[in-house]
């Protein structure tokens, strides 16, 4: 992230951008916010990453407003738990491709990918091989071969956590690993794109936040697709995107009322990740952040500060109105 946005900046630079306008810091996050939070003229900050970090920034500046020349603007993209829920009428092809990008792209290190599934019994008998097949077929390596399609993770802190998560899988009763699972640092972090089947809807792979290319994947009875979208929105603190899949309308119509609240971001019959910069404005609420959309007006707004101004070319000047009478 850092490496990208210095070219970017960059960029800006040999576009004619007069300096000054935007400033790019690199270096310890903790230190470079610990500065910016303390000064008198803060003014705002639209942040980007982990919902426990924007928490705590939230404390601070609360605790800072003594110090303030102003109210800061506070806007925030965290984290997310992101879903696809497929109904019996949905082609299970076109599933598995939303799984198997939606939750393994970019190694799953993104804030839209796809976390968790839910996948009717009529369908899992039709999708689960050729899911498991083409999963375990997706090259891994140096992401400057265009060939592969999947890297490292970033870095061995996030090693750990997914393969925690991996371990903890593999030991439980109610759990399996169906592809994937294998876990290498010794050159590297790479973690295979793993699918983990679970019988348990509140599993902890189902409810936790894991950004890493693993995906849970619940299968439940055809006749319960009304309490299944009750599930998925009570599972996760976060309500970033999600995914229905579908050919009925009146599926698809009572998904878009029921998870209103589960997704910023709502895919129909797509993966819930890809969103179309100056298309499709990003964001979502809950725990997810502040939905102020990314790449909308209702973002720019946020940063403007309005000024009314009324100008008066007769003035008065008799401090009476006529409702009073001539008094």
């Amino acid at each position: 992230a850092i490496l990208s946005n210095y070219y970017v900046m960059k960029l800006f630079e040999e576009a004619g951008l007069p300096p000054g306008v935007i400033n790019f810091i690199a270096g310890d996050a903790a230190q470079i916010t610990e500065t910016l939070l303390a000064r008198r003229d803060f003014a705002g900050v639209h942040f980007t990453g982990s919902t426990r970090v924007f928490n705590s920034f939230w404390k601070t500046i609360g605790n800072s407003m003594d110090t303030y020349g102003g109210y800061p603007r506070i806007v925030g993209e965290t984290g997310g738990k992101n879903f696809i829920v497929a109904h019996p009428t949905a082609k299970a092809g076109e599933v598995k491709t939303a799984i198997v990008r939606g939750a393994f792209e970019y190694q799953g290190q993104k804030c839209s990918a796809a976390s968790r599934a839910y996948i009717p019994a009529s369908m899992w008998t039709e999708l689960e091989g050729p899911l498991v097949e083409e999963t375990a077929s997706l090259a891994m390596g140096d992401p400057r071969d265009f060939t592969n399609f999947v890297s490292a993770v970033i870095d061995q802190r996030a090693f750990d956590k997914i393969k925690g998560y991996i371990d903890e899988a593999r030991a439980s009763d109610t759990a399996e690993i169906i592809v994937g699972g294998e876990c290498d640092d010794s050159e590297g972090w790479f973690i295979q794109p793993t699918i983990i089947l679970t019988k348990d809807p509140t599993s902890t792979s189902m409810c936790d936040e894991i950004f890493g290319p693993v995906i849970t994947i619940y299968v439940y009875e055809d006749t319960e697709w009304s309490e299944i979208l009750e599930l998925v929105d009570r599972t996760s603190p976060y309500a970033l995107t999600g995914a229905v899949f579908a050919k009925d309308r009146r599926a698809i119509r009572e998904a878009l009322h029921v998870l209103r609240q589960a997704a910023g971001n709502f895919y129909i019959n797509d993966k819930p990740t890809g969103a179309v910069v100056g298309q499709q404005p990003f964001g979502g609420a809950r725990a997810s952040g502040t939905n102020d959309k990314a790449g909308s007006m209702l973002n720019l707004l946020r940063w403007v500060s309005a000024r009314t101004i009324k100008e008066t070319f007769v003035s008065p000047t008799d401090y009476t109105y006529p409702f009073m009478g001539g008094r």
